[in-house]
This record gives structure tokens, sequence and C-alpha cells, in this order.
């Protein structure tokens, strides 16, 4: 079976390519979209997303500040960052990088952020929204998942879908995703997660499979459906002596164990993760056209 490879950098480029027509025809208008990232803390991933995502802005055209804190800021403090962002009109869209100090409560943090800058749509009112059929928002990695799908030529309505993984951020906003009407919607969605009992049985009835455990390779070859779809939002860095870092990054599926039994599968790197910082930008974008609503 000739297996499809769904290439999320590619798609994200395209995404952004039509972003960036969009932020010059705003600034036409006089507003030039705001995004702030608060980085907490010197965890090496983050500082690589939240690198990433200034260089997105620059790219489009946007406006980009980013905040670094020390671990140590109080969480006084960082609402108070946030109180600052929320008044200041250059700022469209306010992203605190998760996860944060453990003296630090992400909830607490999440509601400080006004809803109309909130470009992660973590907020409970814009969860609520999406939920109700009517986003403001749509959280990014979801979002990025649901276009793969569109702009692969995959048809969701009717479908059987399965989600492994329950998490606020991908598994549970994906689930909600593929189950209210419209393009990229209409599907049969099935939530698996820790303790689902026979979970190959669950997953083999998929014909898409999305995956976000945060468990590296845990998708094997047994427990997918022949011709099945597979979107993998599966990040896990392993090691690896043969490589010149001494480590690789693979996803949530066994890649090479699968490759041949699907139908189309997204890699990792090069899938999910391009797609999430396309979306924040659109997200970011959107905020700024609200302003001229």
């Amino acid at each position: 079976m000739a297996c499809m490879l769904i290439d999320g950098k590619k798609i994200a480029g395209e995404i952004q390519e039509e972003l960036a027509q969009e932020v010059a025809a705003l600034k036409e208008k006089g507003v030039t979209p705001g995004l702030a990232v608060i980085l907490v803390g010197e965890d090496p991933a983050s500082q690589m997303y939240v690198q990433m995502k200034g260089r997105t802005c620059k790219k489009l055209g946007m406006h980009s500040e980013t905040i670094i804190l020390p671990d140590a800021t109080t969480e006084q403090e960082l609402l108070q960052r946030i109180d600052g962002l929320n008044a200041d009109p250059r700022i469209h869209g306010i992203l605190v990088q998760l996860p944060l100090p453990s003296h630090i409560r992400e909830d607490r943090v999440i509601e400080a952020i006004h809803p109309d800058k909130d470009v992660d749509a973590f907020h409970p009112y814009n969860v609520g929204r999406m939920f109700a059929g009517s986003p403001s928002f749509l959280p990014a990695t979801p979002a990025g998942i649901q276009q793969l799908l569109l702009r692969s030529g995959v048809e969701t309505a009717g479908k059987r879908a399965v989600v492994v993984g329950r998490s606020n951020i991908v598994g549970k906003p994906v689930a909600a995703l593929l189950m209210q009407k419209g393009p990229g919607g209409d599907a049969t969605v099935t939530l698996a997660h820790s303790r689902t009992r026979d979970l190959g049985q669950v997953t083999r009835e998929a014909e898409i499979l999305i995956v976000a455990v945060g468990k590296a390779n845990f998708i094997s070859r047994d427990m997918v459906r022949p011709g099945a779809v597979i979107i993998d939002a599966g990040t896990n860095k392993v090691d690896d002596p043969g490589s010149e870092k001494g480590y690789r990054w693979v996803g949530d599926v066994d890649f090479e164990a699968v490759k041949d039994v699907c139908a189309a599968i997204t890699p990792v790197p090069g899938g999910v993760g391009p797609m999430t910082i396309a979306m924040l930008m659109s997200n970011t974008l959107r905020a700024a056209e609200n302003t001229l609503a």
C-alpha cells in the first residue's frame, strides 16, 4: 500500500503565504498585528518554540515582543505583566509559554489573559465557545490538525475518528472540532486515553487516528487499521548514539512499522509542529482584525 506523507511543513508554508498577504492588507488599514510571548524560566524546548514564534512573526510582517522572566518570578508579578499587555493596544495576542514553574498556577495565568487576546484559545470563555460551535479562536494544534486533513483532501464527514490522549491542549479540543458540523468535521469520534480498555481494539476501528499521548512509538502496527489516516501529534526525544547529536525526535506512532499499512501519515518532525505556529499566527491576525469590527 502506497502511504501518502502529509507534509505539515509544506502546508504550513502555504498558510503563512496567505497570512502574509492578509497582514499586508491589514497594515494598509493602519493595524499591525502584534503578538507578545512570555517565557518564565530557561527550559530549552520552550526557548526554541519562543524563538520560532518570533521569527515567524517577523517573516509575516507582524509586531513581536518576547518577554523572558526568571524562574523566581512570582505569580503576582506574572499576572501584572499580563495586565499590562491586556491594556497595550499594540498587542493583539498574548501567549504564555507552558509549562510554568511549579509555584505558578497555570489556570490563574490562563484566565488572566483577556479572551480577545487569548490566541492560544485556552481561556474557559474561548473553550466554551469552541465546544458550542461558535469559536472566537481555535486552539492552534487542533486547528492545525484539522487543516492538515482539509488541505490533504481527507474526508472527515461520516468517518470513524479515534483520538488517543485527553489533554486540554490537543486531545479534547481536536475531538470537539472533528465532531462539529461543517468542513473538517461531521466525524463520529471516540476519545481514548490511559484508562481505555483494550486500546488496540479501539484504535483498529479508526479510519482517522489522531495520537497525542507523549510516549515514543506508542502506537504499533497491530493497533492500526489498514488504510487509516494517521495524524501524529507527539514529539519525543530519544537517544540515538548513531546520530550526530546523540538523539533524535520521534512521534507517538511507530512510523517505520505503520507506514506500509496506513493510507496517509504525518512525519515527526515536519508534520503537526509547523502547523501549530501557523495557526497561532492566524489567530493573532484574527485578533487584530477584530479591533476594526
